[in-house]
């Protein structure tokens, strides 16, 4: 059954429908707050199941046939702006241990470090985006949405999610290379 007919039959009061949605969610949606929050991941768990209080409340709001997918994001990414917007949660956070997890398993342990420092070095450019363009770049590359569902998702035009898609990727780039070129020796 379709995201969208679960969601209209959880309106109705079918609470099977909520299980089978936290059931396909909720592991992508801490992938996708996991990765807005910098790797923090009981913070994503914290997101991921106040997205999850938000739709309940709110489901009588959905309106069907509306895409649920970038519906939910809304409300994840809504959930993550409060959370970013209140002085006292604005704190520094670490890139943790639980990384190495998120790295499909290999054979060779040559491997494994080599992309375990990858994904250390894109972590760390990544963290210098701006929030706005982390979220597109998420949305489309982790996630895996359309253009079209991203603009839904975040409530703006077309076109500015194009925008910071492009910027952000451009930004990603520049950062990058300047690590490389930081680690070159002289």
């Amino acid at each position: 059954m379709q995201d969208e007919e679960l969601a209209k039959r959880l309106q109705q009061g079918d609470q099977k429908a909520l299980v089978e949605l936290v059931e396909r969610h909720h592991s992508p949606l801490i992938g996708y707050l996991y990765r807005l929050t910098n790797g923090d991941r009981p913070l994503a768990e914290d997101l991921a199941q106040d997205a999850f209080v938000r739709l309940i409340q709110g489901i009588q709001q959905y309106q069907y046939p509306r895409p649920f997918k970038p519906w939910l994001y809304r409300i994840a990414t809504n959930a993550a702006r409060d959370v970013f917007k209140s002085a006292h949660n604005r704190r520094a956070v670490s890139i943790d241990e639980e990384n190495g997890a998120m790295l499909q398993e290999t054979t060779q342990p040559e491997e494994v470090m080599m992309s375990e420092s990858e994904m250390n070095r894109v972590a760390l450019a990544f963290r210098c985006l701006p929030h706005h363009q982390k979220e597109v770049v998420i949305l489309r590359y982790y996630q895996e949405l359309s253009l079209n569902d991203i603009a839904d998702a975040l409530d703006i035009p077309l076109g500015t999610v194009k925008s910071r898609l492009s910027l952000g990727l451009t930004r990603l780039r520049t950062l990058l290379t300047e690590q490389d070129n930081a680690r070159l020796p002289e």
